[in-house]
């Protein structure tokens, strides 16, 4: 995959009647999947090695996020769903790559703003269920 352009990543939100909305010019912005392995060491472990219990392991994807809110229905809808502390379904679009779709968790929702400049945001997103991932 060649060299993309960091402002193609886009990240949406499903504004509640099956429509994705773009919700923010992010100026920095990153996803991270994890895998949490389920230890089964025991005494009995050969050689007190440790052992991995093999397709139990807890996934997980954090969405992290930085920049200006697209305009005030933007700000609105994200804020409400922290308000109301609901799991909706987001997109991360990365480009020549593919979407991860999926139910996501509001973790912090951050605004500050510098006296001569625009008021910024920083979105932590966590995965709350099952990711979708679509090829481009």
């Amino acid at each position: 995959m060649p060299a993309q352009k960091g402002k193609d990543l886009l990240l949406k939100l499903d504004d509640g009647t099956g429509a994705f909305v773009s919700v923010a010019g992010l100026r920095a912005r990153q996803i991270t999947f994890n895998s949490e392995a389920v230890d089964v060491t025991s005494a009995d472990s050969a050689g007190r090695w440790r052992e991995l219990l093999a397709g139990a392991a807890v996934r997980r994807a954090a969405v992290t996020g930085a920049g200006v809110f697209r305009d005030e229905a933007a700000d609105a809808l994200v804020r409400q769903t922290l308000f109301d502390d609901a799991i909706r379904t987001w997109q991360v679009i990365i480009p020549s790559f593919g979407i991860v779709q999926g139910p996501f968790h509001i973790a912090s929702l951050d605004y500050r703003g510098d006296h001569a400049g625009e008021v910024t945001f920083d979105l932590a997103l966590e995965s709350a269920g099952a990711l979708t991932f679509t090829a481009i």
